[in-house]
Parts: structure tokens; C-alpha cells; sequence
């Protein structure tokens, strides 16, 4: 075994970090480093916090971070924030507003810019989550960007999703309306304090009433983080879907979707990342003065790089 891998599962934060780093420069190191992590894992309970920007997600996570530490589990956290187009920096304030965490030797907290992910997520989330997991983190919880509609990525790797909506933003309904609460495991009404709290909750309960009937019936919690109240009712509901998950025939099936899934980006990205190879070999020399010129096409090239992939 990697003698860093070997360090992070006995519990060593700064080789967790740096395993971390690794994973997220992708490549074939990244590759090999997440098939020794792999056997370790299968343990966490994933929990993706979603929601549009200033529902509360951050500090909604701060307090579920304070309960699930007094019940005495470990806990990680992926914070994933918006890259800069620009630069590919993020600004990762998520992380910002969980300092009161920062100190605490059971709680791993790592921020990560989304680098264009239109899904919500960093295209290394999945695998750090997976190495928290092979760590010994029992809660691993990730927040998405907080883009809207998009967003619904997270579904792929969490085994329960918290979707946070707030009254007054306006957009609520728009929310609703894109499929966005069909991936929701748990509703949190976040910010419950203020006016117009309940009709989100009684909206939400409505919205739900009008899609497939399903097994598990997604709770709905009306909360204010900022006050810390209500956060218990948020845990329980957790706890029971995570029952649930572990005692259904749906359970299991959304287990082997989400391996599925994995293996099918695995695929994906390992296929994205020959043909890049080759299309540099190709750019190498005048493929596109060619078709510039109409000497050649587009469709034809692409066609030629396949088969040379192929062929190898």
C-alpha cells in the first residue's frame, strides 16, 4: 500500500489532505491511489446539502456538523464553491463559516471549486468523499455550489440528499418545477423565523403530492440555522431514511445505480482523456488550416481520431 494512503487511513489529517490534492490533479497516480482506497470503503452515510444561493446551506451544515459531533460520529465535509470562469480560482467561502469546526481534531473539512461543473459539483467529489469514507469519517457530508436547477448532480453521490429552500427568494417555485425536488431524500425550510415559511412547507407537501407515488415519502422540516432551531428534526429524518436505504429493496437498488454511475464516469473520463491525447497529436501538425481550407472536414478528422484510439 501507498505509504500516504497508509498514514491517512490511521488517521493522519495532513495525509488525508494531501491524498485529497492527488486525487484532485486526476491522472494516472490519481487512478492508482483510489483503487488501494477503494476496498476501505462503503461504511460513511453520504448526506449532499442542496439549495439555491443564500438559503443557508453553509450554516446548516455548521449545526448538523455540532449534532452528529455530540452523538460522537466523525464527521467530513466536502464544500464545494463557484470557479471563477476567469482564473479557475473559487473564493471558498463555505469553508469561512465553518471555522467553529476548524480546531476539532473529529471533523475534516476540504473546499473545492466546482471548475465549471455545471452539475454542482467538483469532478474529484466523489472520490474524496470516498477517501473520508476509507478514513474513518462516518458522516460525509457535501455541499454543492448552489446554482438552482442544475444541481442535481449531487443525487449521484450522496445516499441522502437535504434539499434547503427559504421563503421570500421568489425563485421557490421555479425550483419546484425543475425536477430539482425529485432528488430531494429530506426538505429543510431553512430561515422558518420569517414570514411565509409555513407556505413553502405546505407548497412543498403539495409539490410532493403531485409526483410518482413512492416508497419513502420525502419530511419536510422547518428550521433556522442562524437560531439553531429545529436541527434535531433534520437528524432524525436522516437517520430514518438512512434506515430506510439500509433495510428496502430501493435501498439497494439506488446502491447499485450509484456504482453504476461510477463506473460509467470512470469510463467517461478515462475515454475524454485519450481522446484529448489524440487530438493534441493531431493539432500537432495543420488539421485546422486543413479544414480551414476545405481540404479536409470536421466529421472526418473526429472519425480518423476515433479509430486511431481504437486501433491502439
Amino acid at each position: 500500500m501507498d505509504p500516504m494512503i497508509e498514514r491517512a487511513l490511521s488517521g493522519d489529517a495532513r495525509s488525508l489532505a494531501r491524498l485529497v490534492s492527488e486525487i484532485e490533479r486526476s491522472g494516472e497516480r490519481a487512478t492508482e491511489l483510489m483503487k488501494q482506497i477503494y476496498p476501505h470503503t462503503g461504511k460513511a452515510h453520504t448526506i449532499g446539502i442542496t439549495g439555491s444561493p443564500g438559503a443557508g446551506k453553509s450554516t446548516l451544515t455548521a449545526r448538523l456538523i455540532s449534532k452528529f459531533r455530540e452523538q460522537g460520529k466523525r464527521v467530513g465535509i466536502i464544500a464545494v464553491d463557484p470557479s471563477s470562469p476567469y482564473t479557475g480560482g473559487a473564493i471558498l467561502g463555505d469553508r469561512l463559516r465553518m471555522q467553529e469546526h476548524a480546531l476539532d481534531a473529529g471533523v475534516f473539512i476540504r473546499s473545492m471549486g466546482s471548475r465549471g461543473n455545471l452539475g454542482g459539483l467538483s469532478s474529484a467529489t466523489h472520490e474524496a468523499a470516498l477517501i473520508l469514507d476509507a478514513c474513518g469519517y462516518e458522516i460525509v457530508i457535501i455541499e454543492t455550489v448552489g446554482v438552482g436547477q442544475s444541481e442535481v448532480d449531487v443525487v449521484k453521490v450522496s445516499d441522502t440528499v437535504c434539499l434547503v429552500l427559504v421563503p421570500g427568494m421568489g425563485d421557490d417555485v421555479q425550483i419546484m418545477k425543475a425536477g430539482i425536488m425529485e432528488i430531494a431524500d429530506v426538505f429543510v425550510v431553512n430561515k422558518s423565523d420569517r414570514d411565509g415559511a409555513e407556505k413553502v412547507a405546505a407548497d412543498v407537501k403539495v409539490m410532493l403530492d403531485l409526483l410518482p407515488e413512492r416508497d419513502w415519502r420525502p419530511p419536510v422540516s422547518l428550521v433556522s440555522a442562524e437560531h439553531n432551531r429545529g436541527i434535531e428534526s433534520v437528524i432524525a429524518n436522516i437517520d430514518l431514511h438512512r434506515k430506510y436505504l439500509n433495510e428496502t429493496a430501493d435501498g439497494k437498488n439506488r446502491r447499485i445505480a450509484k456504482i453504476r454511475t461510477e463506473v460509467e464516469n470512470i469510463l467517461k473520463r478515462e475515454v475524454l482523456e485519450r481522446v484529448a491525447k489524440e487530438w493534441q497529436r493531431k493539432l500537432d501538425g495543420n488539421v485546422l488550416e486543413r479544414i480551414e481550407e476545405r481540404k479536409a472536414d470536421p466529421y472526418t478528422i473526429a472519425a480518423e481520431c476515433l479509430d486511431e484510439i481504437i486501433a491502439k
